[in-house]
């Protein structure tokens, strides 16, 4: 008997031990500017998609939930959030980015009004705390969008001040990427920002043989530039990811 006891207790120590071996899942909610995309939509890349090559091998694993078109809304009707929180572990992070889609009027399917908006990211928050992970909110990436006279202007109305006080409101941590999508895009300047974008002229790339100007999904060097002000913002809010960020 007190062999098998024994037995018992090694084995329990080597399960925790491997346990703690486990890297830590980033697990991604959001919708097309985060999400991986499929090969005949490239050189469209989501900034999700460029973010694991910021982590020392091994110690960070990203799993990339989000999905083209989705609002909190639909995102939870679908069971895409149940998903993360039925293969979330203690440990485990959630960056959770809404907005483009919530606030489209123009799409029923996907419109979430602001109060439900915010009811919405209350329960992810709930939900991820509830499992011992860690919830990071982030306000949505802005689009690129310049008046005739040169000046930027937002397109999200009340939306990314709904996440940030749900933020202070729950402790939750924040990535403002709201506000520094738009310095950043400031900083390109109207026709340098360009290149931030799913840009092309007609012949330029097989998958848009007609050529495309999108001003809200990312190029490569875009998405890599998002993700780099996510870095920034882990960095700042001393998230414990944080040490497993190259230096």
């Amino acid at each position: 008997m007190k062999v098998s006891i024994g037995i018992f207790l090694v084995l329990v120590a080597s399960a925790a031990s491997l346990g703690q071996k486990l890297p830590v899942t980033i697990f991604l909610a959001g919708d097309s500017t985060m999400a991986e995309k499929q090969l005949e939509k490239r050189p469209e890349t989501g900034w999700g998609e460029m973010l694991g090559a910021h982590f020392i091998d091994g110690k960070v694993k990203i799993e990339n939930r989000a999905m083209n078109g989705r609002s909190t809304k639909t995102f939870i009707s679908e069971g895409r959030w149940q998903k993360i929180i039925d293969d979330l572990k203690k440990g485990d992070f959630v960056f959770i980015q809404f907005g483009h889609n919530d606030s489209s009027k123009d799409k029923g399917e996907r419109y979430t009004p602001p109060e439900d908006y915010m009811k919405n990211l209350v329960r992810f928050a709930d939900d991820v705390k509830a499992k011992g992970a860690t919830p990071v909110l982030l306000t949505p990436v802005m689009r690129r969008r310049f008046d005739k006279d040169g000046k930027f202007y937002d397109t999200h109305g009340e939306y990314p001040g709904i996440v940030r006080k749900v933020a202070h409101d729950h402790d939750v941590p924040l990535i403002d990427m709201h506000k520094l999508s738009e310095a950043l895009i400031k900083k390109y300047g109207v026709e340098g920002s360009k290149k931030l974008f799913l840009q092309l002229k007609p012949g330029e790339n097989p998958n848009y043989p007609n050529g495309v100007d999108d001003n809200t999904h990312f190029s490569p060097l875009g998405a890599e530039e998002m993700a780099n002000l996510a870095v920034d913002g882990i960095r700042a809010n001393k998230l414990k990811i944080a040490k497993y960020l190259k230096k």
